[in-house]
């Protein structure tokens, strides 16, 4: 009885977490933007314009469910469900801190993987039962999209995977500090294992990795849908991409889930090249630095400092870039990304058998 206490209350703070993050991005996307136009954003509704996310969810809560005429409802009524609990279930397998991870699994790396391959399926759903020829051509290029960029963000992330051994994402973390009972190389050639720092992360331990975690990230960028790669939201061309029949409540469970994935790919990218919730800071001769900030409380605070600052990059990166082409989107992606993500991969074989 315990144990499904436990796995409810696990369950509800991952919940709980997604709804609060959503909430401050949606304020931080609104506010970042605004700086970068030279404009003030929300400041009406509460201090700031705190309290304005909490206005429209508000609102969102207050309309009607409506289903068009034409749709198939059980496909329309399934496909934000989906969406959302494919994002959701990706949180399970992430470790926030020394000992603390919802789920530690041996193949936390491919779990994550194929979990978050179903929300393709529920996009597809959401434009086919719309049977609305914009939202069906916004399912379709999202498909296409998030198929093709899942090769070279896969593909970078095997070239981290070479290097540490492991599909265990708590293990992969815990290789990139000060707690790592082997030896980190910086570079391949110096053991920084007692220093720990910025020093121990996997993207210094093998320097071709920051190409790696490059490609991730724009990768990354395409699996969420965000700018330069929302073309399957195109309002220009669209109206809205695959959500434009939804409304209500139906229409926050995909927002919630768009918002949920930004934290939640910027968390692996943390995880698996950026030290994870090992401290930045490094063991000095006496002054232990790293040591001092490591623990519990320590390592939440820096997995969600370090994701954050992915998140604003995310939101600076849509403000600041026009949308790609069709054609630009899927040549980037099998002309220049894949290629790059298969030499990273090719590197790191070499890597591990001559500097590991």
């Amino acid at each position: 009885m315990n144990f499904y206490l436990t796995y409810v209350l696990v369950a509800s703070a991952l919940f709980a977490f997604t709804a609060l993050f959503t909430l401050f991005a949606l304020y931080s996307e609104r506010k970042i933007s605004a700086f970068i136009q030279d404009r003030l954003g929300p400041m009406e509704v509460g201090k700031y314009g705190s309290l304005q996310a909490f206005a429209d969810i508000l609102k969102m809560l207050q309309k009607e469910f409506i289903i068009p005429t034409a749709a198939d409802k059980i496909l329309f009524i399934l496909a934000p469900i989906i969406i959302f609990v494919s994002v959701y279930l990706g949180f399970a397998a992430l470790p926030w801190a020394p000992g603390l991870i919802p789920a530690s699994l041996n193949l936390g790396v491919f779990y994550i993987f194929a979990i978050l391959s179903i929300e393709t399926l529920g996009i597809l759903m959401a434009g086919w039962g719309s049977n609305n020829k914009y939202a069906l051509l916004g399912s379709m290029r999202s498909v296409a999209q998030m198929v093709s960029y899942e090769i070279p963000a896969g593909i970078s992330l095997l070239s981290v995977v070479m290097i540490s051994q492991s599909l265990n994402l708590q293990e992969i973390t815990i290789r990139q500090g000060i707690l790592s009972s082997e030896a980190v190389n910086f570079l391949g050639i110096w053991d920084v294992k007692a220093i720990g720092g910025i020093l121990s992360w996997n993207v210094f331990q093998a320097p071709h990795l920051i190409l790696a975690y490059i490609i991730y990230f724009i990768a990354s960028l395409a699996e969420c849908n965000r700018a330069p790669f929302d073309i399957p939201e195109a309002e220009s061309e669209l109206i809205g991409g695959f959500h434009v029949e939804y409304s209500g409540l139906r229409f926050a469970f995909i927002f919630l889930a768009e918002y949920s994935m930004m934290f939640l790919v910027g968390m692996i990218g943390v995880v698996l090249f950026l030290g994870g919730w090992n401290s930045p800071l490094p063991n000095v001769g006496s002054v232990s630095l790293a040591n001092w900030t490591t623990g519990i409380g320590w390592g939440i605070f820096w997995i969600l400092f370090k994701t954050l600052s992915v998140v604003a990059i995310q939101i600076w990166i849509r403000w600041t870039l026009p949308r790609f082409r069709v054609d630009q989107l899927m040549s980037f992606c099998w002309k220049i990304l894949t290629p790059l993500a298969f030499l990273c991969m090719l590197i790191s074989g070499i890597w591990r058998l001559t500097m590991m």
